[in-house]
């Protein structure tokens, strides 16, 4: 399972730097470190890699013109100069004619060339013209829509960017005097700064949650735990060291003291010098060479490729039989041939990737007015398809700002002594600080900070999940060595053998274990997080280092208590998201007392809370009822948020997950739509694929409803033009079998398709029903394919009643006539196609109840006019039209208006049978 766990935040880390196209799915980095790619890097980089791990600290620190104390800056910025930016470019950004070429290869496009290619082959040069046109115009502006949008989405996405701890020699220079400011020192000469600052020489430090920035060499490291798995295959963590291995290591990959770039820190901490960067590491190097590629399709793309070829067998179907049908009726085979190539041409939804591009890049931009980063365009549909919300507890449904309420004794006394064990706790430990610490550092008082003051940290003993406990080892005024350890009470009793009462260290019996653990549950049923903190002293030992087993035979010293109210936001939240059918689910790993406190407060249902190890206990058919019926789940560590997550999604639910610690990567991972904030832990934000830079459940409400909005103009793009396209097939062969002539010229088509395609290019900016922004919506291919043979043939209604008109009322029956009856369909056709765009993009009566937003109508009468136009004007003869009677009309508004009747009356009873989606 963890490996699993690392082998996903590596293949994320491979979608940060665009490498996923290099990186086979079915080839792990192991096999690519085995095979012939591995031994393409380079003889060069291993042996840079082995000599610095066979080489002294002191001595290395010099050869890389480095100190201990880091680097000066004006030294850095030579190195940077030099290096350049500590980044992988394995896919370059693509040139402006690459760009244009990705924007026109798709199925559509290609179509329409071989189309165009057939036309200028058989002399129909308007029709070559006016396909070319088509192809130029969806080609075109979805390259000035992705460009635009991959402009805004550079731009947002250097807002979030991951930090490592870095010492540098301050020297007044321009770069600190800007990033000063926002930087912390957590000691002397010890800044944040972004990893592509990084150079080689830099000496940085490494705690739990850290992703492995470069290629370093370890100085020294404590309890340091690397997962490595995705590379090197390894089922769990390895240990590394600052130890120089032995002379006959020389496997990279198993050099106890280097750390290679896209590793990540499990727990522990760690000081290393930077030996390569960027394209330089071993990483890069692989990155490089291997050109395989197989890149994930989301379920986003496969929705979109489901339709396409929907679309696409539809036209394979239809043309041929168009063409056989005229080819035998009329015994023109070119011109046969021709009309069912217009008619292919007619099928396909030209516009089809401008449309989700430019829909999803306004959905992007929007979200980011509410402060939310989309690191992944398609995301955003997920956003609107997600129906369960799986959410850690703190800071997300509480305040994020802890405040420590009690320090008490085991009996419930207030006592400094304990609050003293706490600070002291909390001042000297490296790892990952919390918001637990800093509320204790913020309550300690000045006799505390002084006496801190005289103490010397001798040791530490880095918190992880498991033993959910962390320690460090000063020494006290005496000259004894004090290890003081605090941790999740459960966890601490197994550990103490003592407890602290009155100043009187006495047996830790049971009865007294069953009177702390009542004591800390009363806190629990407060609302209260208790940790328990516990020392023991002993006799200094030179040099020694203290490791796990270490935590033993401690004395109890009493409790820290902690209060982290529910934000008063969070009960609006949780309900604004059950209106728009999203389930929310606690996943934290805190106790269920406190757990249930909180969901009480915000009004989520907390009658039962299933633990983590009641998981463990369940069948397979009992866990996936459980994470059906019950929607808090308390402590659990990462696998259980994983598992929980993964199960989810069996059941078939869309599920997004909100974290922003560690213990919450897998479960990041593994959720269709990953979220986490701008102060999450490196390998929460690298497995997220929206960040927010507002830690509020608000927020994502507006980002279900703008991915709801953004789906249900692209799913209307695809109804309304499928439908109306099949529409006028279905009518051109009714017409084929009993005209004969052809019932429009191959070039009719071909303009009406085209200022059709123009007229939806105002869809992304369309208005959606509040009605269908309530529910979840997916991708449903066979639905389409049902809504086109329902509603596409209402529409050859019309155009029958318009030959009937042509036919019988203006004449326009023999060959000699055929350009007026073919004007005449061409403008009923049209205006048809059009105005049908506003009965089927919602299923309210449409321009009364709902109306569309003014780019569309604006589009909508341009078109009309110019459909009205062509025929009646001075171009008319060009395109083989003529003008209309005058009388002509008084009947096409009684056509038009029937059918919007009919279509409206019809709607209503496939909405009854079939839904809207």
């Amino acid at each position: 399972m963890i490996r699993h766990l690392w082998e996903q935040l590596f293949s994320r880390f491979l979608k940060k730097y665009h490498l996923t196209r290099y990186f086979s799915k079915s080839m792990s980095f192991k096999q690519l470190h085995q095979s012939s790619y591995a031994q393409q890097v380079g003889d060069q980089l291993n042996k840079t890699l082995t000599h610095a791990s066979h080489t002294p600290n002191e001595v290395y620190i010099a050869e890389m013109s480095s100190q201990s104390a880091g680097l000066i800056e004006s030294d850095a910025e030579q190195r940077q100069m030099k290096y350049g930016l500590n980044e992988i470019h394995a896919e370059k950004p693509l040139t402006w004619w690459q760009h244009l070429w990705y924007c026109y290869k798709n199925p559509f496009n290609v179509l329409l060339t071989v189309l165009a290619v057939i036309c200028a082959y058989t002399d129909d040069m308007k029709g070559t013209i006016v396909i070319s046109a088509m192809v130029m115009i969806s080609t075109l502006l979805r390259f000035w829509q992705e460009a635009k949008s991959n402009q805004a989405a550079d731009a947002l996405k250097s807002m979030v960017s991951n930090k490592v701890s870095v010492f540098r020699q301050e020297t007044g220079s321009k770069y600190q005097a800007e990033h000063h400011a926002t930087t912390y020192q957590a000691q002397k000469n010890l800044f944040e700064l972004p990893i592509s600052q990084l150079v080689p020489g830099d000496i940085i430090r490494l705690c739990a949650g850290d992703l492995i920035p470069a290629d370093c060499r370890i100085l020294d490291a404590k309890d340091l735990f690397v997962s490595q798995a995705a590379m090197t295959g390894e089922s769990l963590p390895v240990e590394k060291f600052a130890t120089i291995p032995s002379d006959q290591q020389h496997d990279t990959m198993a050099l106890d003291n280097i750390l290679l770039m896209g590793t990540s820190v499990v727990s522990g901490t760690a000081t290393a010098i930077v030996i390569t960067t960027g394209q330089q590491t071993y990483f890069g190097a692989l990155a490089q060479r291997v050109t395989n590629n197989d890149q994930t399709v989301t379920s986003f793309q496969k929705g979109v490729n489901r339709v396409s070829w929907l679309l696409i067998r539809f036209t394979l179907v239809m043309a041929p039989i168009v063409l056989l049908l005229n080819g035998f009726t009329k015994g023109d085979w070119t011109e046969a041939c021709l009309f069912a190539l217009s008619i292919a041409v007619g099928l396909t939804p030209e516009m089809l990737p401008m449309i989700v591009t430019s829909t999803l890049a306004k959905g992007a931009v929007f979200l980011s007015h509410k402060k939310v980063i989309v690191k992944r365009l398609d995301a955003i549909q997920n956003f609107g398809a997600m129906d369960v919300l799986c959410t850690d507890k703190t800071g997300t449904l509480t305040q994020d700002k802890i405040i420590l309420s009690k320090h008490t004794d085991v009996l419930g006394n207030t006592s400094d002594a304990v609050l003293m064990l706490g600070y002291m706790n909390s001042y000297h430990q490296t790892g990952l600080k919390n918001l637990l610490d800093l509320a204790v550092l913020e309550h300690a008082t000045m006799d505390m900070k002084k006496h801190q003051a005289t103490a010397e940290k001798l040791d530490e003993i880095p918190f992880d999940f498991n033993r959910r406990r962390m320690s460090v080892v000063v020494k006290t005024a005496d000259e004894r060595a004090r290890m003081i350890t605090k941790g999740a009470v459960e966890e601490m009793l197994q550990i103490c053998t003592h407890v602290e009462i009155n100043q009187q260290v006495i047996p830790l019996t049971g009865e007294r274990i069953e009177s702390i653990i009542a004591q800390s549950q009363r806190y629990n049923r407060d609302g209260l997080r208790v940790i328990a903190i516990g020392y023991r002293d002993h006799d200094i030992e030179t040099n020694k280092a203290y490791h796990l087993e270490d935590e033993q035979a401690l004395i109890l010293a009493g409790f820290l208590t902690f209060l982290d109210p529910p934000k008063d936001s969070s009960a609006k939240a949780i309900q604004a998201l059950h209106r728009y059918g999203v389930t929310v689910k606690v996943l934290t790993g805190d106790n269920e007392f406190v757990t249930q406190k909180v969901c009480h407060d915000i009004g989520l249902p907390h009658q039962h809370i299933v633990l983590g190890e009641e998981i463990d206990r369940m069948s397979d058919q009992e866990f996936k009822e459980a994470v059906e019926k019950y929607q808090i789940f308390a402590k659990l560590n990462p696998i259980h948020k994983e598992r929980i997550v993964s199960q989810l999604k069996a059941n078939d639910h869309v599920v997004g997950f909100l974290g922003d610690g560690i213990n919450d990567a897998a479960a990041l991972r593994t959720a269709d739509i990953g979220i986490s904030v701008d102060t999450a832990v490196d390998i929460a934000k690298e497995s997220a694929d929206l960040i927010l830079l507002e830690k509020s459940l608000m927020v994502l409400e507006q980002g279900v409803i703008e991915g709801r909005r953004t789906f249900a103009n692209i799913l209307k793009y695809i109804k309304i033009t499928a439908s109306s396209n099949f529409g006028n097939v279905f009518s051109v062969l009714v017409a084929s079998a009993f005209i004969p002539f052809l019932p429009m010229l191959p070039i009719h088509l071909l303009v009406q398709n085209l200022l059709y395609d123009v007229s939806q290019i105002a869809v992304p900016f369309d208005h959606v029903d509040e009605e269908s922004l309530q529910s979840p919506q997916r991708w449903d291919a066979s639905g389409l394919g049902r809504f086109m043979i329902f509603f596409g043939p209402i529409s050859s209604i019309f155009d029958i009643t318009t030959f009937f008109l042509m036919w019988h009322i203006f004449g326009a029956n023999t060959p000699a006539e055929q350009t007026l009856f073919q004007s005449g369909w061409f403008i009923e056709g049209l205006l048809t196609q059009t105005l049908i765009v506003h009965m089927i993009r919602t299923k309210k009566i449409p321009f009364i109840q709902s109306c569309a937003a003014l780019p569309l109508l604006v589009m909508t009468v341009m078109i009309i006019a110019i459909g009205i136009f062509l025929p009646m004007g001075p171009l008319a003869s060009y395109f083989s039209l003529q003008a209309l009677p005058l009388s002509y009309f008084v009947y096409l508004p009684i056509i038009l208006l029937a059918y919007m009747l009919l279509t409206q009356l019809l709607k209503k009873f496939y909405i009854k049978r079939y839904g809207w989606q």
